[in-house]
């Protein structure tokens, strides 16, 4: 894909964010929970939450949000193509 079709992609909608994140998050929390979560199991649910969310949003954000918006930009553009 070219840089000019992408440039003509609008950014998503708030509704269209929100599901972004869900898909991207739900996957990530579970994973994590069932890899790491037998090891926590004995931090108080505060600390046990702060770890998960500290591994989680950098995975989310930095791994699976630029996949999820190339998906996105493709989907628009061959809905937009000839």
């Amino acid at each position: 894909m070219s840089e000019n079709s992408t440039s003509r992609i609008p950014p998503p909608s708030k509704h269209q964010l929100a599901l972004m994140i869900w898909v991207a998050v739900f996957p990530t929390l579970t994973v994590l929970n069932l890899t790491v979560g037998p090891e926590l199991k004995n931090l108080p649910v505060v600390l046990r939450t702060f770890v998960l969310a500290t591994v989680a949003v950098p995975i989310v954000i930095y791994g699976l949000m630029s996949h999820l918006h190339r998906i996105r930009a493709r989907l628009i553009s061959s809905r937009t193509s000839p």
